[in-house]
């Protein structure tokens, strides 16, 4: 008789702990918040979106320290959405343009971000902000996603200054900045409340990093320093931007969030050996004569760039884009001023 009450105390101490493991299981997962990750905007988060005949992403050596070879992201690893995914506890959601080749991923949420688009039309090549959300809404409306989908997610939007740099592109210098700034927010605006009117339960924006600082506006003090004139237009930006956020937020009371890029780069690249970073400003793989930028080859396919030889010391990995180790320091230094924790509310 001493060994059936031996099991019995046995199978009863096994009834107990898996009901605990499963309450300390749930309680992860309720910690963790959002079940699906939108994505809209620009390279910065573009994990795969543009097509394979464009410029970057899809060409050596982009892509060398994550996966191992070029996958479609704008550095020579993981981009910023890879880390928002991570930090919910999610993985990355799969690329609108690959959803057919991954249908299993559809349960992270999904990714619309093109490269070098912005809110209005920067490139004849992708689709702006307002398509992006097209597509979005037509999933909706094929049942792609539910509404009980939608109420549990989270949709993140990087508006990373495309739209600047066309501005720049067609006018040639900075007049009349000012007043286009105040138009690219008024969009910005429209698109995020358009997001959060298709169900989404929380809509997130990063803030505009320095500009200034970018390796396509070092190079002329041969990446030495930033420039505070791009920089003090960034701050136009994103006092407007906050001013717009805190308006939405008391109309929707909550539901809308900034991520500060600019606080968070700026750090970062004021204090680069906390992160083991050096040459703070100096692109990892930069074109060997002007005119050439990363990834270029002539037309004999011989290389017309050189990469550094360590991207995990380098933030930026060209003239736009960080670094898989410039992103990773960028979270974590979001993680330590706990800029992130809305997300998971």
């Amino acid at each position: 008789m001493e060994l059936p009450k031996q099991l019995f105390f046995f199978f009863l101490t096994l009834i107990f702990l898996s009901g605990h493991i499963g309450l300390q299981a749930e309680a992860r997962v309720r910690h963790y918040g959002p079940t699906k990750l939108f994505v809209f905007g620009d390279s910065y988060v573009d994990a795969g979106n543009t097509r394979k005949d464009q410029p970057g992403s899809w060409k050596q050596p982009y892509g060398i320290t994550f996966p191992g070879k070029p996958a479609g992201r704008f550095s020579d690893g993981r981009v910023f959405s890879d880390y928002i995914a991570k930090y919910l506890g999610l993985k990355s959601p799969v690329p609108y343009n690959l959803r057919k080749m991954m249908p299993n991923n559809l349960k992270y949420g999904m990714n619309f971000a093109y490269g070098g688009t912005g809110v209005f039309n920067t490139t004849s090549k992708n689709p702006n902000m307002t398509i992006q959300i097209d597509f979005f809404e037509k999933l909706i409306k094929e049942n792609v996603y539910t509404a009980s989908d939608l109420s549990n997610s989270i949709a993140y939007v990087s508006v990373a200054g495309n739209d600047y740099n066309y501005y720049l592109t067609i006018n040639g210098s900075i007049q009349g900045f000012p007043s286009y700034i105040a138009s690219v927010i008024n969009q910005t605006t429209k698109d995020l409340i358009r997001i959060k009117n298709l169900g989404v339960k929380k809509v997130a924006i990063g803030g505009l990093q320095p500009l200034g600082c970018l390796p396509l506006i070092t190079s002329t003090s041969s990446f030495q320093k930033c420039n505070e004139t791009f920089n003090n237009l960034v701050a136009i930006h994103n006092n407007l931007l906050n001013q717009s956020i805190t308006k939405l937020k008391q109309s929707y009371k909550g539901g809308f969030l900034i991520i500060d890029l600019f606080d968070s780069f700026t750090s970062v690249l004021n204090h680069p050996k906390t992160y083991n970073l050096h040459n703070e400003l100096i692109p990892c793989c930069l074109g060997t004569s002007q005119g050439f930028t990363c990834g270029d080859v002539d037309n004999n396919n011989v290389k017309k760039y050189k990469v550094c030889e360590n991207p995990k010391t380098a933030f930026f990995w060209d003239l736009f884009h960080p670094t898989q180790a410039g992103w990773h320091a960028v979270y974590n230094k979001l993680q330590n001023m706990n800029a992130l924790s809305q997300l998971r509310n």
